[in-house]
């Protein structure tokens, strides 16, 4: 390796230069995803901080060209210390745009205006929210190289906490399309803002002690298929799926020619264990990636952020745009799930998948329901004679039977009871 450890500060600081053109010290990108268990181990490893105090910034961009759904944990491994200020991103759209997975910092609060939380702060209810967590940035000890995404403890809520109820997790992801879409990425991206610094302060006489290395990426996956494959291969060095059921496209996602009787659906993880229309259980692999791109941002570039999207019209110090709630996107111009476009991102009064408008009402453009004549209240959920105090027999608005409004009470309870309410 290039480095030797220091005796004080942060043990895996370290005082040599890498050198690229030189094969004892060169550190390229690919060592990231090398065979490990070597000694002394191998890694990539990023110019130092030698331009302090302008900020030292890397962005590492991993791509499938497939869509995959992950199964484990993602598992960042860091020769260097973890670092102060790091944001973990995922694509749908194969690098087209972006959203926060999570962020991670030693002052939550001073690096993204976030509270600190962990995924234990997280339930069933609030499973998909973007947390900041400083559980990951602190401490130099020889045990402190590791940062994770947790996608088993987010399993846990819906499974139990050793992951034995898997129907109903399955469940979940069978009839939530926003719980199935948070664990599915295209691309992954690692935003390195800060470096370890291991000291209140940084050490400017040694700034070549400040820098990122990485020995060990793993992500685990599988292929999104829509249960339609068991296996997915590399055909001209891409994943594809084999696609069976006389399915085809790229994620099995629409039916063969002269195969079209009926109209394509996914398969199920239901019942377990083979499901339906999906023929063995989908094996959970490690996935390797495209390094797709590993750069240098500059932070002083001016970003166009969205005035209605975001916090100011400028880049922050980290180099990007800071987005208001329910916002994401490079320039904080797009919605998250759950949140509409309207003079900015809102939530979402109404929509066709969760939040329905009742009583035969139609959703308008995610902010109101359109009522029949006879319905009032957001969701349509009231007889507008019963506001007014004038349902009766002569008003052709009466109350519904009795046997309606009781099957009506045991729906809403029945939909309380559901697990997940986003």
């Amino acid at each position: 390796t290039c480095c030797q450890l220091q005796d004080s500060g942060n043990p895996y600081m370290c005082n040599n230069e890498c050198d690229a053109s030189t094969p004892e010290l060169a550190h390229p990108p690919e060592l990231m995803f090398d065979f490990e268990g070597r000694h002394p181990s191998t890694f990539w490893q990023s110019a130092t901080w030698k331009e302090y105090p302008k900020p030292l910034q890397v962005n590492i961009t991993l791509s499938w060209s497939k869509t995959i759904e992950l199964t484990d944990n993602i598992v960042i491994t860091f020769e260097s210390g973890r670092p102060d200020q790091m944001i973990l991103e995922k694509s749908l759209d194969y690098g087209r745009t972006w959203q926060p997975y999570q962020y991670y910092a030693t002052d939550c609060l001073d690096a993204f205006h976030m509270d600190p939380k962990s995924v234990k702060d997280l339930s069933q209810h609030t499973v998909l929210e973007i947390i900041c967590t400083e559980e990951y940035s602190t401490g130099y000890t020889t045990n402190s190289k590791i940062i994770h995404f947790e996608i088993k403890d987010r399993f846990a809520f819906f499974a139990g906490p050793r992951l034995r109820n898997m129907a109903s997790l399955y469940g979940q992801l069978d009839t939530t399309k926003k719980l199935r879409d948070f664990f599915t990425v295209t691309d992954l991206r690692i935003r390195l803002l800060r470096p370890a610094v291991g000291e209140i302060f940084v050490d400017e006489l040694h700034l070549a002690r400040y820098f990122y290395a990485i020995s060990d990426i793993k992500v685990r996956g599988r292929c999104k298929c829509n249960l339609h494959a068991t296996v997915c291969v590399y055909d001209n060095s891409k994943l594809t799926c084999e696609c069976e059921h006389n399915t085809t496209g790229p994620d099995c996602g629409k039916c063969k020619k002269n195969y079209q009787g009926r109209p394509w659906s996914p398969g199920s993880y239901l019942p377990i264990p083979k499901g339906t229309a999906n023929t063995s259980p989908p094996k959970f692999n490690r996935i390797w990636p495209n390094i797709s791109s590993l750069e240098v941002p500059n932070p002083k570039q001016e970003c166009y952020c969205n005035p209605l999207g975001s916090i100011h019209d400028r880049c922050n110090g980290s180099g990007f745009c800071e987005c208001k709630t329910g916002t994401t996107g490079p320039k904080c111009d797009e919605c998250l799930p759950g949140n509409s476009w309207h003079y900015g991102c809102q939530p979402n009064v109404c929509d066709n998948e969760l939040l329905h408008c009742q009583n035969g009402g139609t959703c308008h453009n995610n902010v109101r329901c359109l009522c029949p004549a006879a319905y009032t209240g957001i969701l349509c959920e009231k007889l507008r004679c019963e506001e007014a105090g004038s349902c009766g027999s002569g008003s052709g608005q009466g109350a519904p039977p009795h046997g309606s409004r009781a099957l009506l009470l045991l729906t809403t309870l029945l939909g309380t009871a559901s697990p997940l309410v986003f």
